[in-house]
């Protein structure tokens, strides 16, 4: 059975509704991982983070395991806690954040630099979230071991600059994990920040270097990378909430491509996941 590991922080989310919070569990790399084994069931998809031992730790933990993931490699430190962050969402659809998470538990992870332990799984999918909330170092010897690990790497950039130090090291680091992926699911949006470029470059670019994968282009639909593909992808005219867009596609893009499907199918398997989560609000929908 083919093995998938999801890295990064699974946080507690307040989603507002008026003067309403809802609690749930969410963050880019957990939602990746839930729409991935909804998607792919019969493969093994594993999350892999840092918790304390509060109450919310657990209710996370509880959650991972409730939606089918594997949580073995999930580390527990007693003195801290999950970050916390509220979704507020405008009219259209767009929505903004509010974070606490500066202290928590997820940025101890790989604390000892020792990644061997991935060496387990098939592969990796990891975002610049992940990324920005670890220190320099760690960011720096994961990309080293990653060069000779063989390990499918799968990448979004997902850029949050309040996460990143500098801009400048934000452009360095997740320009290498460009160089390393092997499927790349880069936002047009994230990647026009990031470097500076318009639209055009961020796709020549990703056209010229990208292995396999998909630039999300919001409501214009993917651009296959790797394998060229033309098609339509119905648009979406009821938009609630845009949180995890990109995240479902994600999921939805790689259960296609790794059930064997072709680039084609998994694209419209993307598009028409994100569709349906954008109608409902918060980050996971019901099953």
């Amino acid at each position: 059975m083919k093995r998938i590991a999801c890295i990064g922080e699974a946080m507690i989310e307040l989603s507002m509704d008026g003067d309403q919070a809802h609690l749930a569990v969410a963050g880019d790399t957990l939602n990746t991982a839930i729409y991935l084994k909804r998607s792919l069931p019969e493969i093994a998809v594993d999350y892999v983070t840092c918790l304390g031992q509060d109450m919310f730790s657990n209710r996370i933990v509880e959650f991972i395991a409730a939606n089918d993931l594997g949580h073995a490699n999930i580390r527990r430190i007693a003195d801290k806690t999950p970050g916390l962050y509220a979704i507020n969402t405008a009219p259209d659809g767009e929505r903004s954040f509010t974070y606490w998470r500066s202290d928590s538990a997820a940025r101890q992870m790989f604390s000892d630099a020792d990644f061997r332990f991935l060496e387990q799984f098939d592969g990796l999918y990891l975002s610049g979230i992940t990324l920005a909330i670890l220190p320099q170092n760690l960011r720096l010897a994961l990309l080293e071991w990653l060069q000779t690990a063989q390990v499918q790497v799968i990448f979004d950039s997902n850029y949050r600059p309040h996460l990143w130090e500098d801009h400048a090291t934000a452009h360095k680091i997740i320009a290498g994990f460009w160089q390393r992926a092997d499927i790349s699911l880069p936002s047009i949006d994230d990647e026009m920040e990031i470097f500076g470029q318009t639209e055009a470059q961020v796709e020549q670019r990703f056209l010229t270097q990208a292995k396999s994968g998909a630039l999300k282009r919001g409501a214009r639909g993917p651009l296959s990378l790797g394998t060229p593909v033309v098609a339509q992808y119905e648009p979406v005219t009821d938009v609630l909430d845009t949180t995890a867009a990109g995240d479902s596609f994600n999921g939805g893009y790689l259960g296609a491509l790794l059930s064997g499907k072709g680039q084609a199918a998994a694209l419209q398997a993307g598009h028409a996941l994100a569709a349906q989560v954008v109608q409902y609000r918060g980050a996971i929908i019901p099953k």
